[in-house]
């Protein structure tokens, strides 16, 4: 294209607006007879992608989605085709700015006022409030998602009207997808929890979204912040407003509870889009705030966001949303890609107590040795580069691994036991069950010949997992759930020393996966090792009180009342029948001292099982009636087994007589 108003297709293109990693935009004008013109955004996907059919794809299916859309606070699609050897989405230009940018240029002498973030926030709701209830051609939900809705994509026109806009990462019911199953797709910082978590979303997401995007105008700084990626991901998974909290005095008490409210952890417990914008409205209208367009345009004004030649705007697509956004990436190890990283690798060797040798081995296999007790880093000497042989906590590569606790398998510790016991299928929900109930702090060592686990509690919640199982090491996860290339684990591995000896910070650094994915791997991975343990069929098990991991901790988020429903349901049925067998004679019934039902979350067919138990019935008696009643038995035999092990339901005799807890000694 010449300098001098080049063509694209029949628009005189003015200017580059923005580029990102894979999309560009235009300022562009349309000119007809008559001294017809017309201003309008062009957004094409950049030349070196326009050959790939999963970016073409994903363009297509944008526009078809943004053209179902037609509402006064949505940036409206004018047209999209071929254009030469382009395709392009023409849209809506937008003069004036966005949320984001006020956001940075705001301070403490000219703040946000209330009625503007108020004003910006009903706008966007009832934006998303339509979004949320379009339909198809066929009059069908289109159950939209926008899942990215973040200060950049709230729009403000010169006239203080508020657009939403970048529907490039939107879900609906019909859409095809575009993207592998679990990959990330929102911005860091602007994302519910359930997003975090990978859980399916709803239009309440956007409401979380939005209502962070409201908190931040009310308070001048970021809801969710951190030292790191994985910090702000932690804390919008707890839904953790602790900023809010900090602010609150600067916050009148009916706005501050209409942002808690979007702000709810659980989804149930948010308002719908357009519930939130009637609480927007009503606010507004009870102080008094009128006149919301000419406020906004006075601030776009005084923080003089819209001088200048042309409008000043981020549009659609600015920085591609829809694909990875390369600023929530590390880059920290590029430098150590290339021919100067060909390097020979160090050589390790391990001097036993017996003065035999092993090695020679490489840095990731002497780590994993020493993570999975196969090497006692205690009673070892180790000699790097054929050097010398020393202690191990010489050598600073190997200090977070021979000094933390919660990587150290140290048989001293189980003489401080409290508790202890032997291990036998499906015996182990009972002693999770006291840790719990009891919100206790300590670590549950659990063994068998060479195999051994340690689970770290912290006020009754799970914190820390450790095990000698080589498949549990989060490298070996990411390689089996193919999120990880194994050549990619090793390079990882390889440049440890440089990211504190912790996997997920190389992986983050190399670029190899982002901070939320590995965040979720991790969250995952914890999970896994937990619901693991349940499956142990003979061991023993000891609970030390007081214990600490000292270890950076991911906990899953999960409940842990939620996580005993989760290993009772997963549990062999076999081997709860045969738990269960013995009691078939006693008399069942609730115990009135037990925790409530509703702290486990527990499916319909449950409750109704314990609800029913009267205390006049034997165990076989409940099994006899609900098969008599058709009921298939499975969730049966789950639910009591649940209650029994958790304290909701007991035998009429001491619970230290049950099979499954007679090992378990205080």
């Amino acid at each position: 294209m010449s300098e001098e108003r080049p063509l694209l297709g029949p628009y005189h293109i003015e200017r580059r607006l923005a580029a990102g990693g894979m999309a560009e935009i235009f300022v562009a004008r349309r000119e007809g007879l008559h001294g017809f013109s017309k201003r309008v955004a062009l957004k094409r996907i950049l030349p070196q992608f326009s050959s790939d059919p999963d970016f073409v794809w994903m363009f297509i299916d944008e526009a078809r989605l943004a053209a179902l859309l037609e509402h006064p606070n949505i940036v409206q699609v004018f047209d999209f085709g071929t254009m030469g050897d382009d395709l392009v989405l023409v849209m809506e230009l937008v003069d004036g700015s966005n949320v984001s940018r006020v956001l940075r240029t705001a301070s403490e002498d000219l703040p946000i006022p209330w009625d503007v973030a108020l004003h910006i926030a009903y706008q966007t709701a009832q934006a998303l409030d339509y979004a949320h209830h379009a339909v198809d051609d066929k009059g069908e939900p289109l159950e939209f998602v926008h899942r990215d809705v973040s200060p950049a994509n709230i729009l403000l026109s010169r006239t203080g009207h508020v657009k939403l806009t970048d529907f490039g990462i939107a879900t609906v019911r019909s859409r095809a997808p575009t993207t592998e199953d679990g990959q990330v797709r929102g911005k860091l910082g602007y994302m519910s929890p359930e997003q975090v978590l990978g859980k399916e979303l709803s239009g309440k997401s956007d409401v979380f979204t939005l209502s962070t995007v409201l908190a931040e105008m009310l308070i001048g700084e970021p809801l969710f912040q951190g030292e790191s990626e994985l910090n702000v991901l932690l804390q919008i998974r707890d839904a953790d407003l602790r900023v809010l909290a900090r602010c609150e005095r600067r916050i009148p008490q009916d706005i501050r509870t209409l942002v808690l409210r979007g702000l709810q952890r659980d989804p149930a417990e948010r308002p719908t889009a357009g519930a939130f914008a009637e609480a927007c409205a009503e606010v507004i209208r009870r102080r008094g705030m009128g006149h919301g367009p000419d406020r906004v345009a006075r601030l776009l004004s005084q923080l003089n966001l819209v001088e200048g030649e042309g409008p000043d705007v981020h549009l659609p697509g600015a920085k591609v949303p829809s694909l990875v956004d390369s600023d929530l990436m590390h880059h920290a190890g590029q430098e150590l890609i290339g021919p100067q990283a060909v390097t020979s690798p160090t050589i390790y060797r391990v001097q036993l107590t017996d003065g035999s040798v092993m090695g020679p081995m490489s840095y990731p296999r002497l780590i994993q040795l020493l993570t999975t007790g196969v090497i006692d880093s205690r009673s070892s000497k180790i000699s790097k580069a054929d050097g010398t042989y020393l202690d191990p906590s010489r050598l600073p590569e190997l200090t977070r691994f021979v000094t933390s606790p919660g990587l150290q398998w140290k048989l001293e510790e189980l003489a401080q036991a409290e508790k202890q016991g032997q291990l036998r299928a499906a015996t182990l929900l009972p002693v999770f069950y006291d840790i719990i109930s009891r919100q206790q702090t300590g670590v549950l060592h659990l063994w068998q010949r060479n195999r051994r686990k340690k689970i770290y509690f912290v006020d009754g919640k799970p914190d820390f997992v450790a095990s000698t199982d080589k498949s549990e090491l989060l490298g070996e996860y990411l390689v089996a759930t193919g999120q990880c290339l194994r050549m990619e684990i090793e390079m990882a591995l390889a440049l440890l020393p440089k990211y504190g000896g912790r996997l997920g910070d190389a992986l983050v650094g190399l670029g190899i996966l982002r901070p939320v994915e590995l965040f979720r791997a991790i969250s995952d991975q914890v999970r896994g090792r937990l619901m693991e343990s349940f499956r142990w069929r003979r061991g023993e098990w000891a609970f030390v009180r007081g214990a600490r991991s000292h270890e950076e901790t991911f906990p899953t988020g999960q409940d842990p009342y939620e996580l005993l429903r989760d290993a009772a349901s997963e549990a062999h049925l076999e081997e709860i029948e045969s738990v269960l067998e013995p009691l078939g004679e006693r008399v069942v019934e609730r115990c009135e001292d037990g925790p409530p039902l509703t702290v486990f979350r527990l499916p319909p067919t449950w409750v109704g099982v314990l609800d029913s138990v009267s205390g006049d019935t034997t165990l076989g008696g409940v099994l006899a009636r609900e098969s008599a009643s058709g009921a298939d038995l499975e969730p049966v035999y789950r639910a009591l087994y649940l209650g029994l092990a958790c304290g909701l339901v007991r035998t009429k005799v001491s619970p230290s007589q049950m099979p499954f807890r007679e090992s378990y000694s205080a």
